[in-house]
């Protein structure tokens, strides 16, 4: 902690442990100190309790430890928060973007979400490959293993049916014109070890599956105060729902935290990085950003990618070749920022500069008015 003092600034170091109860004790003792900013390392999840501590009473910066590296060989804990607390001091460091309560329950909802998802599809594969080891071909008919068709074969030979012309009998909708291949792939050594296996697997897929049923209940209703910018943001092409979700859960809604476009793009490492020394150039990737962000960045790129009658889809076989989906990707975050921003889903200035980079694309491929 530095204080003003009549003599000068006042240094005083302690140590405090990360307990609720010992936080509270470093809380009082720097209200009573006069400290009126806090600032704090990022270090994987240890940050937050302390900084939720505080954030009601005082202003709090988190820090990325990248922009405030002190003198190698002199590293310790204590030392990083005397070198801290110098550079605030001396205004030489700037706060990250930390979202407020309620945007940061939401976001713990939307991450559980992608993390439920990523587990069935774990399910699934592992599923696939039990019935890979008894050979059934049923994955290479089905386009899922987890459609209605599927999960009644699934149950049927869990019960003990074996015949391949029974089970493709239950293919509904589009998959009855599959029968005679259901049939072949169906034919297969299924044992009662291999049921009782998959019995576990199905098992399991229902209770993810009705566990993301309920989230999506719980997102839906923690998502109501943001309706009209979710209700703009799936006017962008490729942005769906669950899209729109994220964005708004992982930005918090509010564009007036990044100056422009180009800066969220930035801050969610979706913009090109510069290195130049000597007047040359040498490429560079992307920086590290939102991970959460980035993935349904990308999901709505391929998305766009496989649309038709839009700009971004010309965008993307223009630049697919040749750049892949980060070009795609680019303009995503630059669409979100611009759509909340101006508070209409009609030309926004960000898409007025990108019709201008490439006019002959938006001329021949996007429908009047867009």
């Amino acid at each position: 902690m530095r204080t003003p003092g009549p003599r000068g600034r006042h240094s005083e170091t302690r140590t405090f442990k990360t307990t609720a109860g010992s936080l509270r004790v470093m809380r009082d003792w720097l209200i009573a100190s006069g400290v009126t900013i806090t600032a704090m390392e990022s270090t994987s999840t240890y940050w937050k309790a302390p900084f939720y501590c505080l954030e009601e009473v005082m202003e709090v910066w988190l820090l990325n430890a990248a922009h405030m590296k002190a003198v190698p060989g002199r590293k310790t804990d204590v030392k990083d928060a005397e070198w801290i607390a110098q550079l605030l001091e001396h205004g030489l460091l700037s706060p990250s973007f930390v979202a407020p309560p309620e945007i940061r329950h939401l976001r713990m909802l939307t991450r559980y979400r992608v993390q439920l998802m990523g587990d069935r599809t774990r399910d699934v594969t592992r599923l696939e490959q039990m019935l890979e080891d008894a050979s059934i071909k049923l994955s290479a008919v089905a386009s899922s293993l987890s459609t209605v068709s599927a999960r009644a074969m699934l149950g049927a030979m869990v019960a003990g049916q074996r015949d391949p012309a029974v089970l493709a009998e239950m293919a509904k909708g589009k998959m009855r014109g599959k029968i005679p291949d259901l049939r072949e792939a169906l034919d297969g050594q299924f044992t009662d070890a291999h049921a009782r296996l998959v019995a576990q697997m199905l098992t399991r897929l229902d209770r993810v599956e009705q566990a993301l049923a309920e989230l999506d209940e719980l997102i839906a209703e923690a998502c109501r105060p943001w309706a009209h910018q979710l209700e703009l943001l799936q006017t962008i092409p490729g942005v769906g729902p669950k899209v729109a979700q994220v964005i708004v859960a992982e930005t918090s809604g509010d564009m007036s935290r990044f100056p422009t476009a180009a800066h969220l793009a930035s801050w969610a490492g979706l913009a090109p990085g510069v290195h130049e020394s000597a007047g040359r150039r040498t490429p560079v990737g992307v920086r590290h950003g939102n991970k959460w962000l980035t993935a349904m960045l990308v999901e709505a790129a391929g998305s766009v990618g496989r649309s038709k009658d839009n700009y971004l889809s010309a965008q993307h076989a223009r630049l697919m070749a040749r750049r892949g989906l980060s070009g795609l990707r680019w303009r995503s975050p630059t669409r979100s920022w611009s759509r909340p921003t101006t508070g209409s889903a009609g030309t926004s200035p960000t898409a007025i500069s990108v019709r201008i980079g490439c006019a002959d694309a938006t001329t021949r491929r996007t429908p009047a008015g867009w």
